[in-house]
């Protein structure tokens, strides 16, 4: 498989991208996925309303840092002049490209015919794709589903129509707007957008893969050009490693111990509390204990006190209690699904 290239921008063969979600891909899980294998990593998405009114949460996710390098900043938003003005702004955080959301499904983003709300009207969706490509000289991709719902998939030609206007690659969440999260995503239609033979750019495959062996199947199978990795990352960034061993030695990684998993947590809330200040950092690294835990047996206990206490001292003395209770080398987990996650994602 030849190396994907998006623009300059080399990735390598099979490369690994970490999906842009909100409240989860910000710079200190950005920076544990990036150290356990990703080769491209997204930012939450960033409201384009919110960039041109200079609003504190979005001005925040601007944030990326070097160790995270190539990352991309992901915007949205359904009106041209708000998006071309956030596409300058978004090109002076200096990152390696900017990304279109057209995939988020959620009720107050599709209201605003933005995200995959944008899919009912495909001639909209080309008209602001170009305008966002002369507005900055970064790299443009897009990230989007198949369709409205399973009666308006038209996956091909908006790959090959959003091509000709200038974007650099595309990822595509292989499920409809209407199928939200639930069903299979039909990978089916990687291959077909593949099979168009006006299409060069890269296409990257998105949806359910949670393992080396679906990651290989999409690559090999499907024809995917490299594999974006959403919910299955949140609190095991260990996937990547995991699917990177699979497609290099064609076995399964045996899965982090114990202490792995608690060094990653201790890991990720100092450099939470380092980016948002103590306060906001523990706060919001609540949110991830469940995930990092999740198969412990009786570990509701344990959680249930990492989530009430601000000080950063005893949440330290509460994992060590965790490690002492189940002993460091502890690898009884069962396999790592696909959460239940409904946030503001693409």
């Amino acid at each position: 498989m030849p190396v994907a290239k998006i623009a300059h921008i080399d990735l390598g063969k099979n490369p690994l991208l970490l999906a842009p979600m909100e409240d989860v891909s910000d710079p200190p899980f950005r920076h544990l996925c990036k150290k356990y294998g990703a080769d491209m990593l997204y930012t939450e998405f960033i409201s384009s309303d919110g960039l041109i009114r200079d609003a504190d949460k979005s001005v925040k996710k601007l944030d990326i840092f070097d160790d995270e390098r190539p990352v991309g900043i992901q915007i949205f938003g359904g009106e041209e002049d708000a998006m071309t003005r956030s596409a300058e702004i978004v090109e002076a955080a200096k990152p390696e490209l900017l990304d279109i959301n057209y995939g988020c499904p959620v009720k107050n983003v599709v209201c605003r015919n933005a995200g995959s709300g944008i899919l009912r009207d495909i001639d909209k969706m080309v008209k602001l794709t170009a305008a966002i490509v002369k507005a900055t000289k970064l790299p443009v991709t897009v990230k989007t589903r198949l369709g409205w719902d399973a009666n308006s998939i038209k996956i091909v030609e908006v790959a090959e129509r959003l091509q000709d206007v200038g974007i650099q690659a595309i990822s595509i969440h292989c499920r409809t707007k209407h199928q939200m999260y639930t069903g299979k995503a039909d990978w089916s239609w990687i291959a077909k957008v593949k099979e168009n033979s006006r299409l060069h750019i890269p296409v990257f495959g998105n949806g359910d893969v949670d393992s080396g062996a679906g990651a290989y199947d999409m690559l090999n199978k499907y024809g995917a050009d490299g594999v974006m990795i959403g919910r299955a990352s949140i609190g095991y960034p260990w996937i990547f490693r995991e699917i990177k061993h699979f497609l290099n030695a064609g076995e399964q990684l045996a899965p982090p111990t114990l202490d792995e998993r608690l060094s990653a947590t201790k890991e990720h809330l100092h450099r939470s509390i380092q980016w948002k200040g103590e306060k906001l950092g523990i706060l919001e690294m609540r949110r991830h204990y469940g995930h990092y835990f999740r198969g412990l047996e009786n570990i509701k206990t344990f959680r249930a006190r990492l989530v009430q206490t601000m000080d950063v001292a005893e949440i330290l003395t509460i994992l060590e209690e965790i490690e002492m209770h189940y002993g460091s080398e502890y690898t009884n987990f069962p396999s790592n699904p696909i959460i239940e996650y409904q946030g503001l994602d693409s």
